[in-house]
């Protein structure tokens, strides 16, 4: 019989029930948290940890480009900035650029404080 992390089950409850609003918001919150964390480990020369963190930074790139629905300018835009983002992530890794982390994360963090405030200004109209 095994265990379940109390805290892994409520993620896995958190993306399972959350709204696609949510979720959008939710892959822009990791993906900061894993820039942030590559820097950090990118800082203290922990290239291993600094990889695992980008690559992960990349693949929510990856779902959130999936996520986007076609035929759209909005969809258009954003498929072209994260396509960027995501080159610019792998630059960074291979070799070792922390401004590069440093304007992606800028990027990331201005994406999910627009997306809040949408949230936030969709709701008060709801």
């Amino acid at each position: 019989m095994t265990l379940n992390n109390p805290y892994q089950t409520y993620q896995r409850q958190a993306v399972t029930t959350s709204k696609p609003e949510d979720l959008t918001f939710m892959l822009y919150q990791g993906m900061v948290k894993f820039l942030r964390l590559s820097k950090i480990a990118l800082q203290n020369k922990n290239f291993e940890e600094s990889n695992k963190n980008n690559v992960r930074a990349q693949e929510i790139l990856s779902e959130l480009m999936v996520t986007l629905k076609p035929g759209y300018e909005i969809s258009d835009s954003l498929l072209s900035l994260y396509d960027f983002m995501k080159f610019r992530l792998i630059e960074a890794n291979i070799n070792k650029k922390l401004e590069i982390l440093e304007e992606v994360e800028g990027y990331a963090v201005e994406l999910m404080e627009t997306w809040a405030t949408a949230m936030k200004q969709t709701k008060t109209k709801a």
